[in-house]
């Protein structure tokens, strides 16, 4: 009987945590489309705003810019973007440790047909979640 309320126990332990990254993971894709909205919409400078203090501390907003533009404008408009997968992780390499997300995503572009964009998220000092790393492939 105590093995098997000990197993009970760690099922219930591991589905509570498997539901808690699973909201996370929510929270942190509905942050993710409102950020990538900002940069479909070339409001590159208001995407920076709204990223993570990591974010805005590795890179200033006028450099941002430029490396945005220089990235999303020869791709042309976004068309479709489904979520491909998303990610919660403690740890990621090169970061410190803390509450993270990856996203990725199987996006159009009016001038590429298929690309893979990946938005890492990370739950921020203020406990939203915001953009930490923007990568188009």
């Amino acid at each position: 009987m105590r093995n098997a309320v000990m197993v009970g126990l760690t099922v219930t332990l591991l589905a509570g945590r498997a539901f808690a990254g699973t909201e996370k993971e929510k929270a942190a894709a509905g942050a993710a489309r409102s950020w990538l909205a900002l940069t479909d919409g070339g409001k590159y400078a208001e995407s920076w705003k709204e990223a993570a203090t990591s974010f805005k501390t590795a890179v200033k907003q006028d450099q941002w810019e430029q490396m945005a533009r220089a990235v999303r404008a020869p791709l042309g408009a976004a068309g479709s973007r489904k979520e491909k997968s998303a990610t919660y992780r403690t740890t990621l390499p090169g970061a410190p440790d803390g509450e993270y997300v990856v996203i990725e995503y199987d996006t159009s572009f009016a001038n590429k047909a298929s690309a893979v964009e990946t938005v890492t998220m990370t739950l921020d000092k203020d406990g939203k979640w915001r953009a930490a790393g923007y990568f188009v492939k």
